[in-house]
């Protein structure tokens, strides 16, 4: 990478780092702090206050990223940051579930990842973009285990009112970071013709990689709201967790390092994420196996450890291969697409997640997560190899 490339990774991965810290810090502890509220008794309300979020982040993806093809990234960015400090003081004022959802629906309208990857896009080369875009991922990683450790002890003092408040914070830290630390956008990215939904929408590679984000994060949501008890039923206290999490996720991060960029420099990218896709697919039949017989920590911890190997995989390519296939003129609109699907995916999983824990239980939740997964397997297969060059790539990718 030449210096611009790293202080543009590096920048715009912390903007994510911090946007996603806030959430992940809520993410393990709020199907059991919602309790406490007024209706939290109910898992399927939890589950539709968890996925909420995901809802209005759909609903404003799209907009924010064709917006940003055409007022400036950075601007734009700002303003969500903006929107999902606000949703987070909303949040952590909440006196009940309902206003809790209310501030998560505040936050997630907030919505400028796809506006920050579309920069991130434009400010790297192609034969470095899926680099740039694990430094994202590793980044999005870290404050993952960072919450996993974090949140359990935290919430004890503050209460889940004080993690929202927490979260405000960061956001408003986070624009700090675009003004001051981000690159200027590239002047031919704001000379450039104007990207066009039916455009996108029409683009077959695409399509497969807007479904495949979709299931991806329903099933990864879903989870969340049952994973937890599982842990719980199996021995290991809630402020605990961390010592499973945290050491499948950090030993999922080394393989990811050791085994997806050498794979890439051969040519063998659309072989690790068709393999990655079929180790969520085996996640969840293992969790479906294992939840009647309530598994020990060890198949949990080695399931768990599995997720995030093929997790992580697909968090750094998928982005990079929409950037590369996506037409360059409309990158900010493809992103905006993308991201929209996978918002959606954050709403059905955490609502279904809710509704199927609810009436069948965990084994039914990990059935439906296995034939999402095989569904988007068999979607994902006709795709080809992504030709790095900007000339090729849309031609080459599906």
């Amino acid at each position: 990478m030449t210096p611009m490339e790293r202080r543009a990774s590096v920048s715009l991965a912390t903007i994510f780092a911090l946007r996603m810290l806030g959430l992940f810090l809520i993410l393990p502890v709020f199907a059991i702090e919602a309790r406490r509220y007024p209706g939290g008794d109910d898992l399927a309300l939890v589950g539709w206050a968890m996925g909420i979020y995901g809802l209005t982040q759909a609903l404003f993806q799209l907009p924010f990223g064709m917006a940003s093809d055409h007022l400036g990234r950075k601007r734009v960015i700002v303003a969500g940051l903006l929107v999902f400090a606000l949703g987070s003081f909303v949040a952590a004022l909440a006196p009940s579930l309902t206003w809790l959802a209310i501030g998560r629906a505040l936050q997630g309208a907030g919505a400028v990842s796809a506006a920050v990857t579309a920069l991130l896009a434009d400010l790297t080369r192609d034969e470095v973009r899926t680099k740039a875009m694990a430094l994202v991922g590793i980044s999005i990683g870290a404050m993952f285990a960072i919450s996993l450790v974090a949140a359990p002890l935290l919430v004890v003092h503050t209460g889940l009112s004080g993690l929202f408040a927490m979260t405000g914070g960061l956001a408003l830290f986070g624009i700090a970071v675009v003004i001051w630390w981000v690159p200027s956008e590239p002047t031919q990215h704001r000379a450039a013709p104007r990207g066009r939904l039916p455009e996108v929408l029409r683009h077959v590679p695409l399509m497969r990689l807007n479904f495949g984000v979709f299931v991806l994060h329903a099933v990864q949501l879903a989870m969340w709201v049952v994973v937890p008890a599982m842990l719980v039923k199996a021995g290991l206290p809630h402020a605990h967790h961390w010592q499973v999490y945290l050491p499948a996720l950090l030993a999922s991060i080394v393989v990811m390092g050791g085994i997806l960029f050498p794979l890439e420099r051969r040519g063998y990218l659309r072989a690790v994420f068709l393999a990655s896709i079929g180790l969520i697919l085996l996640v969840q039949l293992g969790f479906m196996l294992s939840g009647p017989n309530e598994a020990g920590l060890t198949s949990l911890s080695l399931l768990l450890f599995v997720f995030f190997c093929g997790f992580n995989v697909l968090e750094a390519t998928q982005p990079s291969m929409v950037s590369r296939v996506a037409p360059g003129h409309a990158r900010g609109t493809a992103m905006g697409v993308y991201n929209t699907l996978q918002s959606l995916g954050f709403f059905v999983g955490g609502v279904a997640g809710g509704w199927l824990a609810k009436h069948t239980g965990s084994a039914g939740l990990f059935v439906a997560g296995s034939l999402g997964m095989l569904a988007w397997l068999l979607v994902a297969w006709p795709m080809h190899a992504v030709d790095p060059k900007p000339s090729a790539s849309a031609s080459n990718a599906g």
